[in-house]
């Protein structure tokens, strides 16, 4: 390396000021040590040894920064934190009428706020944290503004993620009356499909009865010939067996709805209780979609163990990983052509746990 380029000043104002020393070093260094990786470091000094000044101006903005820069500013909450009405004003630009200034693509009406209990709260918290913003300054009101940013997103979130209950009295009853008879079987694809025409197997239904249950409940107490009132009891034993000991959290979840709390109510019970505090669409999630298809997963294990075991010999076999024995089923472990019995030697929870960690 020569002197020169030892000495080079890196407190050089501007990146013209720094391509001039360049080619005065260049035009008097030998052509012989003009190598490859001398150039590339002289490159080097103009693009990467900015002044202080250019430092704080951000006049010099190398590759990955702009990549860095283009995918904050392009992406939905860059854009939305940058503008006053948050959400509203994404729809604002999107709007064919521009005197609308805050009008949502998809608003909120008073029809979304009688029929979605969660939408309720969450407008009160809004207002509650608007009236808060007005008495904070400084660093406390960017905070709370980009609080009430992302009520106002969840606002949108619980309504398209809102399917609307079963509540009809006369609904209750019919449904009460229904023949629950049924036929299971195991397709070639190993799934087990009920032809009833309300099965635990599927997650719909079962979201359906958890809205529904208290009322189905009352209904067929006193009739011990309704197929609904044994349907619920079994359904009330496997959503126990799904949820109590394994996700307590889930299962106080499920009480709590069904009992008819709100989720603000939820929120503060889990809080106290678990020392854990999820949002209210969060918790809507829970209800409507992980409790549902935990309680027929846990319906899916019950009837295959039961099956391979009373009408039909089935191949057990041990995880080499938690060692606990299960069926030979591509449910419990993926398939493995290599293998003796077609399967892997871990089973898919092991292996699922496993890819998490990585």
């Amino acid at each position: 390396m020569s002197d020169e380029y030892i000495k080079m000043d890196f407190s050089l104002a501007t990146a013209e000021e720094r391509v001039q020393k360049v080619n005065e070093i260049i035009a008097n260094t030998p052509s012989e040590r003009l190598t490859n990786t001398y150039l590339n470091k002289l490159a080097d000094y103009i693009v990467f040894a900015p002044s202080k000044k250019e430092k704080k101006q951000k006049t010099i903005l190398t590759e990955n920064r702009l990549v860095t820069i283009n995918k904050r500013e392009t992406s939905y909450e860059g854009l939305v934190s940058k503008l006053e009405s948050g959400e509203d004003g994404i729809y604002n630009l999107i709007s064919d009428n521009k005197n609308l200034p805050f009008m949502p693509k998809d608003p909120i009406t008073e029809k979304d706020l009688r029929d979605i209990p969660e939408l309720r709260i969450l407008k009160k918290n809004i207002e509650d944290a608007e009236a808060r913003l007005k008495t904070l300054t400084g660093h406390a009101a960017y905070v709370q503004k980009k609080a009430i940013i992302e009520m106002r997103r969840d606002q949108y979130i619980i309504k398209k993620g809102f399917r609307r209950p079963i509540y009809a009295k006369k609904l209750v009853k019919s449904l009460s009356k229904l023949d629950l008879s049924e036929e299971i079987f195991i397709n070639e694809k190993g799934k087990v499909v009920s032809t009833g025409v309300i099965s635990i197997f599927n997650p719909d239904h079962v979201s359906a009865i958890l809205c529904n249950f208290e009322d189905l409940k009352a209904e067929t107490y006193d009739k011990l010939n309704s197929d609904m009132k044994w349907f619920l009891i079994d359904f009330e034993n496997i959503a126990e067996a799904a949820l109590k000991n394994e996700r307590p959290l889930l299962y106080d979840v499920m009480l709590l709805k069904i009992h008819g709390e709100s989720n603000k109510y939820i929120q503060d019970y889990i809080q106290k209780k678990y020392n854990t505090r999820h949002s209210a669409e969060y918790i809507s999630y829970l209800w409507r979609h992980k409790i549902p298809d935990l309680i027929v997963e846990t319906a899916t294990i019950q009837y295959l163990c039961w099956y391979y075991s009373t009408q039909e010999k089935g191949h057990w076999k041990t995880c080499s990983r938690c060692g606990k024995e299960k069926l030979a089923h591509n449910y419990f472990f993926s398939k493995n052509r290599s293998s003796k019995d077609g399967f892997y030697s871990i089973c898919k929870k092991c292996r699922n746990s496993a890819n998490k960690r990585r």
